[in-house]
């Protein structure tokens, strides 16, 4: 009888033990699923995981309610690839550098070729494809390559230049300005091209109107420039980054922490022809600003009255820090 308990008690202990074992290995399967690598085959109302691109697509009964399949392929590992459909998501960093037709993508019959940035500093893409971050496009043309648009671009990298020529239909990176807008049959399209800048130690520029105004620069001037195709207008703009009062045009930006105190009529700022004086918020309490000022948080109007020193509305405000 002691022998028979014994035998029962060792049976549970193993059945417990392969119980418990069975339980770890089924809950560090659900903690930590496999990912996907290399390629496979999904629907088409699928979502597509990020990195991943769709290298087919073909009618599949198996795919109810839209009836189309796709392969998809894992770029993770890959820096070019000649046969994505054009239904495809782009990867980051990636670029379209040819289209074409191709039977093997149901659904839009366009395939697209794809290259990813690597030490590149300057590439020849389609048109529709997305521009890396920090990069421009120096050149424009017809391309019977790029099946879709038919216009192929020159994109170069800004990472190591501090000026530039760019077509106008190229992305401005931050911190760069146009300086220079003149006809330019390089780039089909717009037939403009932009000469651009680096702020760097620069305190001012002159810039054409159509240029970005980079955060914490205003337009103290605005005057005809035939420099400036497009628009006619330049711009000098200057950095507040030392300053505590400036004066600038109407439609320069206001930067933030600052109050117009002043509106006056100015022949200097074409365009609006009105100049406010700013102040920037350093240690004053209570203040006079011109009714067209931003009120900086924390701060409330205590009064208004009509004031000839308020161009534009004739209105001036009290303000005080709440």
């Amino acid at each position: 009888m002691k022998t028979l308990r014994n035998r029962i008690s060792h049976l549970l202990t193993i059945v417990l033990l392969v119980l418990g074992m069975a339980t770890a290995a089924g809950a560090q399967a659900h903690a930590t699923p496999q990912r996907l690598t290399g390629s496979a085959t999904i629907c088409s109302n699928s979502p597509i995981p990020t990195g991943w691109v769709v290298t087919s697509s073909y009618n599949s009964s198996s795919c109810a309610g839209t009836g189309v399949a796709y392969t998809i392929t894992d770029t993770s590992n890959l820096t070019s690839l000649s046969a994505v459909c054009s239904m495809s998501p782009v990867p980051a960093g990636w670029v379209i550098t040819g289209s074409y037709n191709a039977g093997g993508c149901q659904g839009t019959g366009v395939a697209y070729s794809l290259v990813r940035i690597t030490t590149q500093s300057t590439i020849v893409i389609c048109s529709m494809s997305p521009i890396p971050q920090g990069w421009v496009i120096t050149n424009a043309y017809n391309s019977g390559g790029c099946q879709g648009t038919g216009v192929a671009y020159t994109i170069a990298s800004v990472a190591n230049l501090s000026s530039v020529t760019a077509c106008s239909q190229s992305p401005i990176p931050a911190g760069w300005v146009i300086t220079n807008a003149y006809n330019n049959s390089g780039c089909a399209g717009t037939g403009v091209a932009y000469t651009l800048v680096r702020i760097t130690a620069q305190t001012s520029l002159t810039v054409c109107s159509q240029s970005p105004i980079p955060p914490g620069w205003v337009i103290t001037n605005a005057y005809n420039n035939s420099g400036c195709a497009g628009t006619g207008v330049a711009y000098t703009i200057v950095s507040v980054a030392n300053q505590t009062s400036v004066t600038v045009c109407s439609q320069s930006p206001l930067p933030q922490g600052w109050v117009i105190t002043s509106a006056y009529n100015n022949s200097g700022c074409a365009g609006t022809g009105i100049s406010y004086t700013l102040v920037k918020i350093t240690t004053q309490t209570s203040l006079t600003v011109c009714s067209q000022s931003p009120i900086p948080q924390g701060w409330v109007i205590s009064g208004s009255f009509n004031s000839g020193s308020c161009a534009g509305t004739g209105v001036a405000y009290s303000i005080r820090k709440a």
